[in-house]
């Protein structure tokens, strides 16, 4: 994929950190709760090396612990590596979405013709959005063309497009409402720097009872809805214009909420370009934005006609990542000199640093009840993923069953119910890229240490036997800084997350 010059660019952050369990430097007083302990369930794969979790996104249920993503399968794509940029780009084999429930991995295919597929979002109901191959290729491109896909009721269903060669299906509510973007068939000169791919306009898009309605722009040639909630509104972004600013090379591009049947922009901070990160169920949409001039962006909390500056810890750039119906928001912001950042939660006017678990952290989910969990960076070694409740930061390597020889590298979503969506390394694997693994994490129950005792073996394997975490290496290394809004928007489609991830390029 060709770019142009886009400022404020950061490496982008899928992939995180592991270390031992520290309470948050210089600012938390340690906590006397009890650590909490939980059931660790590696969700497989279909025959092949990695599985996936998705970033950004609904992959875990918020009431149940049913998870969504992809898996390899051991079929290696015919296609490689000519690859959609919306699929996993370095690895070659075929990959299908998933539904994992109960301890059982559902294959959920792919549309007829294709090879592989993804899912991005699940509801109660375990209807899940995402997009599929469909065996065409696009002659724009040369990409294998990608259709937005709802699996429901035991069938796949092509969402389809407004006339052009690619679509994808990004989230969607309990009453199986879905949004995404779509392309129709007009030319856009912007089409190689932001979006899915392919070489037309794309437009946000509301489904809904076999209905493909097109949300329109804000004026430009671009949008995209990538969250909603139980209120039937969307969060997305679109460009203002068709004409690029000499500071990102592109048009203006600002969130919007698209309720009541309109779409309304949100504005900025100032800047040119910013994107959504999180709507919540009273209307609130959370996300990142550019600072006049362009050089620096902070995250934002927009409610009721108000866009709210969030700030950071001093220093230029922080990032809004997800947030709860509360309105509390969770991200990661710079320190004075831009060179360390932490994790935050802003609540009530306030910005706290979570702490980290030796040099940096970075906060990716919150759940009703104020827990979060992301990744965090060590000073030396191995990367750690966390979570952060009541004022204590927790390793959560150290609060699965000992011996279990994994090694947890960043969990991306908390539930309501308290289960932790989580990407690591298995006992005996060293490298990511060749078999990384999605986990998920269940809360034992209360009083009775014993619900986690059987969870120690998986397909034959004694993980009371495996290979300790702490004595593995890895070269494996991720940033885990704040990023722009030009490369939030530029990567997000590919939220699926196991391998290390660069920055995208500066022209």
């Amino acid at each position: 994929m060709t770019t142009k010059k886009l400022v404020c660019v950061t490496t982008l952050t899928f992939v995180a950190v592991l270390a031992i369990t520290l309470p948050v430097l210089g600012q938390n007083e340690p906590s006397h709760n009890k650590a909490p302990r939980y059931k660790l369930m590696d969700l497989g794969t279909f025959g092949g090396p990695v599985s996936y979790v998705c970033f950004s996104c609904g992959g875990l249920n918020q009431q149940k612990s049913l998870v969504t993503s992809a898996a390899d399968t051991a079929t290696l794509d015919p296609n490689y590596p000519n690859i959609n940029p919306i699929f996993f780009g370095s690895d070659p084999y075929i990959v299908h979405a998933f539904r994992w429930e109960q301890g059982l991995l559902g294959d959920l295919g792919v549309l007829p013709g294709g090879t592989s597929s993804g899912g991005l979002a699940i509801n109660n109901h375990g209807v899940v959005a995402g997009y599929s191959t469909t065996g065409a290729i696009d002659p724009a491109t040369g990409w294998p063309v990608v259709n937005a896909a709802l699996w429901r009721n035991g069938e796949i269903l092509n969402l389809g497009t407004f006339g052009g060669t690619l679509s994808v299906a990004w989230f969607l509510n309990n009453s199986g409402q879905v949004v995404g973007q779509a392309l129709n068939t007009i030319p856009d000169p912007f089409a190689d720097v932001i979006g899915i791919g392919g070489t037309t306009q794309s437009h946000a898009f509301l489904w809904q009872d076999g209905n493909l309605q097109d949300l329109g722009t804000l004026g430009g040639p671009y949008s995209e809805a990538s969250f909603m909630n139980e209120h039937r509104e969307a969060a997305g972004s679109s460009f203002t214009n068709d004409i690029p600013n000499d500071t990102t090379g592109v048009p203006t591009l600002d969130p919007f909420l698209w309720t009541n049947g309109r779409m309304l922009d949100l504005g900025t901070l100032g800047g040119t370009f910013g994107v959504e990160h999180a709507i919540n169920n009273r209307g609130q949409v959370a996300g990142t934005s550019n600072l006049a001039g362009d050089q620096t962006f902070h995250p934002f909390l927009w409610d009721r006609g108000q866009m709210r500056d969030l700030g950071t810890f001093g220093g230029s750039n922080g990032e809004a990542t997800w947030m709860n119906d509360s309105g509390e928001v969770v991200g990661v912001a710079d320190f004075p000199g831009d060179v360390l950042h932490d994790a935050f939660l802003w609540k009530n006017g306030v910005m706290t640093d979570l702490g980290n678990l030796g040099k940096t952290s970075r906060a990716h989910g919150i759940n009703s009840r104020t827990q979060v969990v992301g990744n965090a960076r060590m000073q030396v070694g191995l990367p750690h993923a966390w979570l952060w409740e009541k004022g204590t930061i927790y390793d959560l390597n150290d609060l699965i069953p000992p011996g279990s020889g994994v090694l947890l590298a960043d969990a991306p979503a908390i539930n309501d119910a308290g289960a932790i969506d989580a990407i690591g390394l298995p006992a005996g694997c060293d490298d990511p890229n060749a078999c990384g693994h999605a986990y998920l994490l269940v809360p034992c129950g209360e009083g009775d240490p014993g619900s986690c005792r059987n969870e120690l073996i998986k397909d034959g394997v004694d993980y009371q036997h495996a290979t300790p975490t702490t004595t593995r290496q890895t070269t494996w290394e991720i940033s885990d800084s704040p990023v722009s809004p030009t490369n939030q928007l530029r990567n997000r489609m590919q939220r699926h997350g196991i391998r290390e991830r660069t920055a995208a390029p500066t022209d």
